[in-house]
């Protein structure tokens, strides 16, 4: 990496883009922390910190972003949508927009990026993942779908980019009540909520309803992040946070 080095972060309005960024920052790193909707309130005012519009189904918006972002040594895709609901309920557009976030989303990103670390023969891409890609969980087979398909495509990814110096990894958050995330999911899902499982969703709702249950804190998928993008030797997958973890050695 270079001696300044950057890291480019997506999704950085909220939650584990946003505790990302701080982390990166607060330990000397440029950080260019993107958001569809830009607000410098958000972050410290630092030298070291670019703040820049990005849609990531949008083409044009990442072709723009990664030429003001300037040479880039780690990518986080980390910008993401959630959708909890009956897939009886959903539309086919619902389930495009997942996808086309989701999975289109961190390919293009990670397209954007790879002719400048190919060429300097170094390079790191974090892709945030969710445990349901490895523990199922009812209710959300669209959003499962999407984050299976971002594991596989990065499993696969860093094998073909190995030769090149440049490294793939997954980061795999839990649960995570304390960010926004979980409460836009189902906002997204709107009326999608089929009448024929409406007790079922009720009753799963009580059941994780627990405030004693372990969670995952935006801070643990930052230190996360951190790992896989400065240790070479990390896992190609890290599970993050306590439930993140537990589930992932239960599994073995």
């Amino acid at each position: 990496m270079s001696s300044q080095p950057t890291i480019l972060i997506t999704g950085c309005s909220s939650g584990f883009g946003l505790e990302t960024c701080r982390l990166f920052l607060a330990r000397g790193w440029r950080v260019v922390a993107t958001m569809r909707t830009p607000r410098a309130d958000l972050l410290p005012v630092s030298s070291q910190l670019l703040i820049l519009p990005l849609d990531v189904t949008d083409g044009q918006s990442i072709a723009h972003c990664v030429v003001q972002a300037g040479p880039v040594d780690a990518l986080v895709n980390n910008a993401g949508i959630g959708l909890r609901a009956p897939l009886e309920g959903l539309t086919a557009q619902q389930v495009r927009d997942v996808f086309e976030t989701n999975v289109l989303g961190t390919i293009a990103m990670t397209q954007a990026v790879l002719p400048q670390m190919r060429g300097r023969r170094s390079g790191v891409i974090v892709n945030v993942s969710s445990v349901v890609a490895f523990q199922p969980m009812p209710l959300l087979s669209v959003y499962t779908a999407s984050k299976s398909a971002v594991e596989g495509f990065t499993r696969s990814l860093a094998l073909e980019l190995a030769p090149f110096g440049i490294r793939a990894h997954l980061v795999q958050p839990g649960r995570a009540p304390g960010t926004p995330f979980g409460s836009s999911a189902q906002q997204r899902a709107g009326g999608s909520l089929h009448a024929a499982y409406a007790g079922f969703a009720r009753s799963l709702a009580t059941a994780t309803a627990d405030p004693a249950a372990p969670v995952t804190e935006a801070a643990d998928v930052a230190q996360a992040v951190w790992r896989v993008v400065t240790d070479a030797a990390a896992p190609r997958a890290v599970p993050a946070g306590a439930d993140a973890q537990a589930m992932a050695a239960a599994l073995g």
